[in-house]
């Protein structure tokens, strides 16, 4: 007779139609956990009132048959602001404002200062009701999974363990107090003051706390150094071995390097663009060209205006995540960078992992000696280029441009990535519920 399954109640956010990196850390835990022996029951916001930066329906197809998702209602003030700023809601880290407007810089300060964690707390509440009708109709948990951003997800499992004792996971994609775009909230002393202390309070009651990378972790683990050490994992993000079926196809009639996912101004990389020039100006006969997929914004675009890089890149504005690891197949190189912000040595982005499953050589702009850096060494995936090493970064491209004349087809060897995959990542997962 088998064991009865375990019984996990998910809590995010994020979840399709929403678009986005965030979305999928849950989605494929939640995709791969009913096969490991763990029942999912997923709460989540209604996306009729739902405020996500982008949609992405194709992510829907990853949620299995029979999966329990229970949406709610929220209320948060994302309508007031669009009004008064005439602006679409924020991307994470203001990613699609620019150089803000005095109606953004004031929004920007309401919300730092009034809504602490943040604007989508007034979610919790519905959240809250949901979870207690499921308890009182006699439903059991052998765990709660809250996932942030938005952090004010973490207040909800700090309550319902102040309620029920339910064993809790609190999940931390990024750092909290720390993730680098705080300073734009303008918050006041008190606001620092309060948001910290909801910080300390979610790490002290937590029964686990996973973070993404090694970096987050020993940032974390300094907000209250009396806490054991143990109680803090790291998951990263990973990649789905099911989404990588199709073949790589790079092309033969010109050497691309892509880069996928959300870029600006922080990510620091008009140096290595001046480098991309002068490479093309050095090796004319070479067809040298840059593609970015997703998100560019204003500042990126100016740098490839000022550089004379625009009639050499290609831009695809936002495709749906099926579409985006189409892009990493057919191309020579992958492009990845680190923002230029405090702690950013623990900044991993989810996307690393696909680029290793694409089998691409991979190019980072970001700190040396960083978890980026560390990953890409221990798989012998690429290497990190420094902001300002200029130098290397032009001796790197001519490496790139010397291979690619002996053979356009730069895929590297095949290496097994399965520490990586959802999969094995979603088994750690569910040794944490059990433990």
């Amino acid at each position: 007779m088998s064991a009865a399954p375990l019984r996990l109640l998910v809590i995010t956010y994020y979840w399709p139609p929403s678009g986005g990196a965030g979305v999928q850390r849950c989605l494929k835990w939640v995709k791969h956990l009913p096969a490991l022996g763990v029942e999912p029951t997923v709460i989540t916001v209604d996306p009729a009132q739902a405020a996500y930066p982008v949609l992405d329906n194709s992510l829907a197809a990853d949620i299995p048959p029979g999966v329990r998702v229970i949406r709610t209602s929220t209320s948060e003030p994302f309508a007031a602001y669009q009004k008064l700023t005439n602006r679409p809601i924020p991307h994470g880290g203001f990613a699609n404002e620019g150089r803000p407007s005095l109606a953004q810089r004031a929004a920007r300060f309401v919300r730092g200062n009034l809504f602490l964690p943040d604007p989508r707390r007034g979610w919790n509440r519905h959240v809250l009701r949901a979870v207690e009708q499921l308890l009182q109709a006699g439903e059991q948990f052998d765990a709660v999974l809250t996932s942030s951003p938005p952090h004010s997800t973490q207040l909800i499992g700090l309550e319902l363990k102040r309620r029920h004792k339910l064993r809790w996971l609190a999940d931390m994609r990024d750092p909290w107090t720390d993730i680098y775009y705080t300073q734009a909230l303008m918050r006041t002393a008190p606001a620092r003051w309060l948001d910290a202390r909801y910080e300390r309070q979610v790490l002290a009651a937590a029964d686990a706390v996973i973070t993404t990378s090694a970096d987050t972790r020993r940032l974390l683990l300094g907000k209250v150094p009396e806490l054991p050490a143990s109680k803090f994992a790291v998951l990263p993000n990973g990649y789905d071995e099911a989404d990588f079926g199709a073949p790589s196809l790079p092309p033969t009639n010109k050497l691309l390097i892509t880069y996928v996912g959300t870029i600006t101004g922080q990510y620091h990389v008009g140096p290595f663009l001046r480098e991309v020039v002068a490479c093309i100006q050095r090796h004319p006969a070479v067809p040298l060209r840059l593609r970015f997929v997703g998100r560019v914004a204003r500042e990126i675009e100016q740098q490839l205006a000022e550089t004379g890089l625009t009639a050499y890149t290609e831009v695809v504005p936002f495709v749906p995540h099926d579409e985006s690891i189409g892009y990493l197949l057919n191309t020579t190189a992958l492009l990845l960078a680190i923002p230029d912000v405090p702690h950013n040595f623990g900044i991993l982005p989810g996307k690393i992992f696909e680029y290793l499953a694409a089998n691409k050589p991979i190019i980072c702009i970001g700190p040396a000696g960083s978890d980026a850096d560390h990953i890409l060494e221990e798989n012998q995936a690429g290497r990190v280029l420094p902001y300002e090493a200029t130098a290397a970064m032009q001796e790197h491209l001519d490496q790139l441009v010397a291979a690619w004349q002996q053979n356009p087809n730069l895929d590297l060897p095949a290496v097994s990535h399965a520490r990586y995959s959802r999969r094995a990542l979603t088994e750690r997962l569910k040794r944490l519920i059990r433990s």
